[in-house]
């Protein structure tokens, strides 16, 4: 069952697997977009996948982030892609995330 959930990802969606060694719960899958690749906030968290896991990683792409301050990124990027307003008189001093 769970090999048959892990291939059904949508075109233009991508599944990732965050979480941090050691942190309660484990690691967990989400499926997100393909556009947050380009978003300047995630680009920063792939820098730090590349530095903790290096290219040549086989399965999910692995995100070295807790899945707490993922979620958080996630309500981030959904938020500056609708256009809130209030993005642009807000700064965003939680986007500098300790475990991200």
């Amino acid at each position: 069952m769970e090999d048959e959930r892990r291939s059904k990802v949508k075109k233009g969606s991508l599944a990732v697997r965050v979480g941090l060694e050691g942190e309660e719960g484990g690691f967990k899958r989400f499926v997100i977009p393909i556009s947050y690749l380009y978003h300047p906030h995630f680009r920063r968290l792939l820098e730090s996948a590349h530095e903790v896991y290096g290219y040549n990683s086989s399965g999910l792409l692995k995100l070295p982030c807790s899945v707490d301050d993922f979620l958080h990124l996630r309500w981030l990027i959904e938020r500056e892609s609708r256009g809130s307003p209030s993005k642009i008189h807000h700064h965003h001093p939680s986007l500098s995330l300790h475990t991200c």
